[in-house]
């Protein structure tokens, strides 16, 4: 039987949890951990930002995709009631582990970001960096995020933009650079960008998706993966090339 977007989803990530590659370290160690969260704000210093670690202590938070736990410890660490899922058992593991190493508390579960297991009007705070874009109906995804947020409450969201160098270099090697210029951006990000049926996103598209929400703050981040294909225009053209956008949006009383 043919496998379903979903299952390959959750085998690619399964196989590979996110910042993997980033550690030369045993995994599960503590030295691993060490190297994955040094590569991870080396590499996106503007996560420590967005996400405000500090402000949450006491609130009720939820991150929907944990990975390797980065995020995740820090919002431990500052002190949240902090709950986390991810669609596969081998990063529940991992974040497991890391909490035991650090001896912080949390809730941990495997589940699907499209089917959230907790009630209604739960949490202050719902986080996901760069996550619900793999997900196959995001939309869905979204909808859950606002159903267990509480009236008032925030969610901080990252996903890609198709408007962007990354998206570009993905066009000119994979479309051009295989004599396909016709293939959309879309389609090539699908096919070759991490895990299948990747997308990315226009400002348009983002507006549709967060229609639900009652107001929505959009913050465009220059990465080096947009530097990679860009070099120095990536940062003289500015932010609206970024490869990755910061979405702050709130459930309405």
């Amino acid at each position: 039987m043919r496998e379903t977007l979903k299952e390959r989803v959750r085998k690619h990530w399964q196989a590979e949890p996110c910042g993997t590659k980033t550690a030369a370290a045993a995994p599960g160690s503590k030295a691993f951990y060490d190297e994955v969260e040094a590569a991870r704000y080396r590499a996106e210093p503007f996560i420590v930002g967005f996400a405000e670690f500090e402000h949450w202590r006491g609130k009720r938070v939820l991150e929907v995709g944990v990975g390797l736990g980065t995020d995740f410890v820090n919002f431990a660490r500052a002190g949240a009631e902090l709950t986390g899922v991810d669609l596969t058992e081998a990063a529940v593991a991992a974040v497991r582990r890391r909490l035991e190493l650090e001896q912080l508390e949390a809730h941990l579960e495997v589940a699907d970001a499209e089917d959230l297991p907790f009630a209604d009007g739960r949490f202050d705070l719902v986080y996901s960096w760069g996550v619900l874009h793999h997900t196959p109906d995001t939309a869905r995804s979204l909808s859950e995020v606002r159903r267990v947020l509480r009236p008032g409450g925030e969610a901080r969201i990252m996903l890609y933009s198709r408007r962007s160098w990354v998206a570009l270099g993905v066009w000119l090697r994979y479309g051009v650079g295989r004599g396909r210029p016709w293939r959309s951006f879309a389609s090539l990000l699908a096919e070759h960008m991490e895990s299948p049926g990747t997308k990315a996103y226009t400002r348009g598209e983002l507006d549709e998706l967060l229609a639900g929400f009652d107001s929505v703050e959009l913050e465009r981040f220059v990465t080096p993966y947009d530097r990679r294909v860009a070099g120095p225009l990536a940062g003289i053209a500015g932010r609206r090339l970024g490869w990755f956008v910061g979405i702050r949006a709130r459930k309405g009383h």
